[in-house]
């Protein structure tokens, strides 16, 4: 903006009336520094020469300002219902327009710094000569600056500030701040240049806005909010005097230091109100100020009131982790610059406002549940309880908890204290991750869906010692011999569970069997295909023990996982940023959520199916699904570690993912099952802090019915039986369970068949059976006989040919009437049915037929008539 057109008699009074005439102001400015410049020996002329050579134009950039990170208390609405969680700074700086400052404020600069600020062109002639005559005595620059002056070497020093390399700042620091002529031939220079440019209520705003006021307390509004708990545009006069005091001498006049000693004797705040006073008699000897005015800001005291800005995320309290974790995406950031420090030091002076994806109520409710039911510290054991929610087809994480206090230190001391985010992933500031165990078999069930079995399709699930060979397309086939034998949590678990009850029931060696049909490379990349890695960047194990949930991952990428099998199998990226403003209003650009389609939506249905069992009676995660309210349709899965290390609970509604564990953080661990905890058994907990959680999402969010589930899905397709009679046990295994059936050996039976060899199956062969069920094949003692055929032979004949050898049946005899005479007297059925194997004398009952005469038709009779 153009500067004011000002009088002749207010140019020639001044530098800036001289704009265009370089060789006067050379002269007026030498003859302001005369005695330093004789002294040197240099002339006039070469002063005028020197001073035009010198730069005339200084850019102003961006002041330094702090950075503010805000929670929501609406998600729907997370500008207007924020909260500020924390603020980040190297200089605590809120640059404010010119009618947010008092004009006492205003008034008190001008009279107490520069009195001729309003005339002057950017350098007072007056003042310039009496500190050039200082310096001449005392052999350094002395005062005399203007208020134009004043703002320059603050914005030079400015730039020195944000300069990232140390040694380079350090040299620009020295170069502005040095008390020599040609420093301050430069600061005339370039404040002439400003006075060209700006007008001279911006220039004051400037000054006012940049100067420092003790510490790291910078511009007029952050010490009005620091110092007296107002702001700038509310100060009272002697208030106003009182912060103009600290910018002449910000280390002796600041007001926080109460017990500062001047001359030795202790004086308060004595100094700064010295310097107050001094600057009142100013303002009144100005007319700034009335005398009635004067006299009552002298006689007030000088009574601070120290608020202590949030700086930093142990500001936030239990949502400090949190805090954490969107630092560490902001260092993450290319908004903020090339490296990761470099990022954060930006982001400290940058003044940025930060709206987060936090929910404060459900973040409080998860805060105040982990308080509730789990201690920040344990004898023996140093515990760990989490809470991760995620809104669903958003990646917006709503709420992060944990029972620890948050300290910025690497080493806090106690074990109440931690700088680690359970969380999170080691490279957002995270740990290395926990087991999820039994909350990981849901990828395993997406991959059993996906390869074209259903829900109640059964495998072999009987507990054993060698599982064999594993197929796995990436690493080769897999076997773990005597190694890996696997036993169900509490016993549970039949010879041939199917998909659904393994998952309602967490059956270890159901999901095991279900392996062994896919592919354990598969099972890893359908688990990748929902966002899930190591905690610890590495690669995600696929062993066959990792289908029980041994890889180690953040809590906060299973609440991603499940929260995308509730999106109907579309899994989107953790986001925590909802906007983020710079300090001059422009909105800038922020992560964004990347969404995948991990499954399809009907692999993700029965997905959702299965899950949902494990909530209701019955099943695994029926403790928490009881305990919700509002009722919505839930989704979920429980999971313990070996030994009850660690034990999770992680459901979904259609809205929103939650994921709560109580873990081992470290060390020695405690079976939960054997553990209490403020009053409750440990391995219980997860299933009184999830739903306090979810109720308040419910509440919140709602949530919609899952969709439904094919029948396809749901139900294993019926395959034929094969027909195994009269083969080997070990051929007829084979056969049956390359027909996707499991083998039964049902021992022996009395059979006409060979010894050893097939007599018969249950199912029989030709009926069919659901894939995956069981078949039990009997085998032959070669003792058996069949019942022979004597249907239509006489009552005489069938019981000669049953009682003979080899059968030597008992015979019985039933009778049933019949109108074909050619029955009449004959075997018309025999039970058991011919061909049916039996022991020799077995009883057996033949069915003979008596002819009766059919009745005559009453009706056709009468018709005849």
């Amino acid at each position: 903006m153009s500067a004011k057109n000002r009088t002749v008699s207010g140019a020639l009074g001044g530098l800036l009336g001289l704009v265009g005439m370089s060789a006067v102001a050379g002269i007026l400015v030498t003859a302001a520094v005369a005695p330093a410049v004789a002294l040197s020996g240099m002339a006039a002329t070469n002063t005028i020469n020197v001073f035009d050579s010198l730069p005339e134009y200084l850019s102003i950039d961006r002041l330094s300002q702090k950075s503010n990170i805000y929670a929501s208390t609406d998600a729907a609405d997370p500008v207007g219902s924020r909260v500020l969680l924390a603020s980040f700074y190297e200089q605590n700086r809120v640059d404010v327009a010119s009618d947010a400052i008092s004009q006492f404020a205003k008034d008190a600069a001008i009279a107490g710094e520069d009195p001729r600020f309003m005339e002057h062109g950017g350098v007072d002639i007056q003042s310039s000569f009496n500190g050039a005559v200082q310096t001449f005595a005392g052999g350094e620059t002395r005062g005399g600056s203007s208020i134009t002056q004043q703002y320059v070497k603050n914005v030079l020093i400015q730039k020195c500030e944000v300069m990232p390399d140390a040694d380079e700042a350090d040299a620009c620091y020295s170069d502005a701040t040095k008390p020599t002529a040609d420093r301050k031939l430069r600061e005339m220079r370039l404040a002439i240049g400003i006075e060209k440019k700006y007008e001279k209520e911006d220039i004051l705003r400037g000054y006012l806005n940049i100067a420092g006021y003790g510490g790291s307390v910078y511009g007029i509004e952050a010490a009005a909010n620091y110092y007296f708990n107002t702001t700038a545009a509310l100060l009272t006069l002697p208030q106003a005097a009182s912060l103009v005091a600290i910018v002449n001498n910000p280390v002796k006049f600041q007001l926080d230091r109460p017990d500062s000693e001047t001359n030795g004797a202790a004086n308060g705040y004595a100094d700064n109100k010295f310097r107050r006073d001094y600057i009142l008699g100013e303002m009144l000897k100005y007319d700034k100020i009335a005398q009635a005015d004067y006299d009552a800001a002298v006689a007030a005291p000088v009574e601070p009131v120290i608020t202590v800005p949030s700086t930093g995320c142990q500001t936030a309290g239990g949502s400090a982790y949190f805090c954490d974790y969107v630092t560490k995406i902001l260092k993450s950031d290319p908004t903020f610059g090339a490296d990761a420090e470099t990022r954060l030091e930006n982001f400290k002076r940058g003044g940025f406002d930060v709206y987060t994806t936090l929910d404060l109520e459900l973040q409080v409710t998860a805060e105040n549940s982990l308080n509730k039911y789990v201690p920040k510290s344990y004898p023996g054991w140093d515990v760990g309880g989490v809470v991760s929610s995620v809104r669903v087809g958003t990646g917006e994480v709503l709420a992060m908890a944990q029972n620890k206090d948050y300290s910025q230190a690497e080493q806090p001391a106690g074990s109440n204290f931690t700088s680690i985010n359970y969380n999170t992933d080691y490279a957002t500031g995270g740990s290395g991750g926990f087991q999820p165990g039994s909350t990981y078999k849901v990828f395993t069930l997406a991959e059993w869906l996906k390869e074209g079995h259903a829900l109640t399709e059964r495998v072999d699930s009987r507990v054993k010692s060698d599982w064999g060979t594993f197929q796995d397309s990436c690493l080769g086939p897999q076997s773990y011999g005597t190694k890996f034998s696997p036993r169900n949590d509490g016993g549970e678990g039949g010879p041939n569970e199917s998909a659904l009850h393994s998952t309602t029931r967490s059956i270890n060696t159901g999901f095991i069997g279900m392996a062994k049909e896919l592919d354990l490379c598969g099972i890893k990349n359908t688990a990748e295909a929902f966002d899930v890695h190591a905690a610890d960047g590495g690669l995600l194990g696929q062993n066959a023990s990792s289908v029980i949930g041994t890889n180690y991952v953040a809590p906060l990428t299973m609440a991603v996982a499940f929260a995308g099998i509730a999106n109907n199998g579309m899994t989107c990226t953790p986001i925590v940023i909802s906007k983020m403003v710079s300090s001059d209003g422009t909105e800038l650009p922020i992560p964004q959520t990347k969404c995948t389609q991990s499954v399809e939506p009907a692999v993700a249905a029965g997905m959702q199916y299965a899950m949902a069992t494990t909530t209701i009676g019955g099943g695994t995660a029926a403790a928490s699904g009881s305990r919700t309210s509002p009722r919505v349709p839930i989704i979920g899965k429980t999971g313990t570690t070996d030994s009850a290390k660690d034990t999770w609970m992680s459901g979904a509604s259609s809205k929103v993912a939650t994921v709560v564990g109580v873990v081992n953080v470290s060390g020695d661990y405690k079976n939960q099952r054997f553990t209490t905890l403020n009053g409750l058994s440990a391995q219980y907990i997860r299933h009184y802090v999830w739903p306090e959680v979810m109720s308040v999402a419910n509440a919140r969010y709602g949530g919609d019915a899952f969709p439904e589930a094919s029948s396809s899905v749901i139900n294993a397709v019926s395959v034929p039986v094969p027909d195994v009679r009269g083969k080997s046990m070990s051929d007829a295994k084979s056969a049956i369970e390359a027909s996707g059936f499991l083998f039964v050996d049902g021992g022996v039976t009395s059979s006409e068949m060979p010894a050893g060899t097939v007599a018969n199956t249950d199912p029989a062969g030709g009926s069919s059976s659901s894939r995956g069920s069981s078949i039990t094949a009997y085998s032959s003692d070669g003792t058996g006989v069949t019942i022979p055929s004597v249907i239509g032979k006489s009552e005489a004949d069938a019981r000669s040919t049953l009682t003979a050898a080899p059968y030597g049946f008992t015979v019985a005899k039933l009778e049933q009437a019949t109108t074909d005479k050619a029955q009449d007297g004959k075997v018309v059925a025999v039970q058991p049915g011919e061909g049916t194997a039996s022991r020799p004398g077995d009883a057996v009952t033949i069915v003979i037929g008596k002819y009766t005469a059919p009745k005559a038709d009453a009706s056709t009779d009468k018709k005849n008539e």
